[in-house]
């Protein structure tokens, strides 16, 4: 990888990444409230910068940022944590019906959020949306149980420091999957 293509995906991590390591910071000194608001304005940063990077914005991030407003928004006008802890989970369950939807229409959606690193056999993607979706529907469900039975102390430090890595694991745990299935250019030729 060159030194250019480094650094930006350096750059699409921090946009990433950046509003919920924020929203920690935040709610570390400020509490749940201004935390939110942090985490809306950053949200809404990334966004930003990401479309002055790219002159696009991407379907997910859009998707995601359109979430975190509503029920941050939500937050802030009732002065309740709660629309801000579903948020996830709402966020993970449409994103796990989402992709059984396509399948069941015959799309796998899954391939254009991954075909610019990897090109699978039909059977591959099928394979691969159906274990992303259940993930999401898995983190839907312990989201739930972790804000409706430990602190929002205990919310905060799992929706930073144990979603992320899970997911991270999670996306290492399917490299056997894309390599059986992956087509390779030089295979083509």
């Amino acid at each position: 990888m060159s030194s250019a293509g480094k650094t930006s995906h350096l750059v699409r991590i921090a946009l990433d990444l950046g509003p919920l390591v924020i929203f920690f910071g935040s709610y570390q000194y400020f509490g749940i409230f201004t935390a939110t608001a942090c985490f809306m304005a950053a949200v809404l940063f990334a966004l930003g910068a990401g479309y002055v990077r790219d002159r696009r914005l991407p379907p997910m991030p859009l998707f995601t940022a359109v979430i975190v407003l509503i029920f941050g928004g939500l937050t802030l006008y009732l002065r309740n944590d709660v629309f801000i802890k579903m948020k996830p989970t709402v966020l993970y369950a449409l994103f796990g019906f989402l992709l059984v939807g396509g399948l069941a229409f015959n799309q796998l959606l899954i391939k254009h959020v991954f075909a610019h690193a990897f090109v699978l056999s039909d059977k591959g993607w099928r394979g691969l949306t159906w274990r992303w979706a259940v993930f999401f529907l898995g983190l839907a469900m312990l989201n739930e149980i972790v804000w409706r039975n430990f602190s929002t102390s205990t919310w905060v430090y799992f929706k930073v420091w144990a979603v992320i890595p899970l997911i991270f694991l999670f996306a290492l745990a399917q490299t056997p999957l894309i390599l059986k299935h992956e087509i390779r250019a030089d295979a083509e030729e």
